[in-house]
């Protein structure tokens, strides 16, 4: 898979998440956000850091 691929999936996985983030805001019961949901977000998070973090190490590895 390309580094570029790779980013742009990390990319696009992050965002997702941040969108349901704010639908666990915005949609009735508003201002409650579910804990189901906050987990989904901090997998999403924790994978696409994950991506970055082998595509920097790999890139630049001496």
């Amino acid at each position: 898979m390309k580094p570029t691929l790779q980013l742009l999936t990390a990319a696009v996985m992050s965002i997702g998440g941040l969108i349901l983030l704010f639908c666990g805001i915005f949609i009735d019961p508003q201002g409650e956000i579910d804990s189901s949901l906050l987990i989904g977000f901090g997998e999403v998070a924790t994978f696409a850091g994950a991506l970055f973090g082998i595509d920097y190490t790999y890139r630049y590895k001496k």
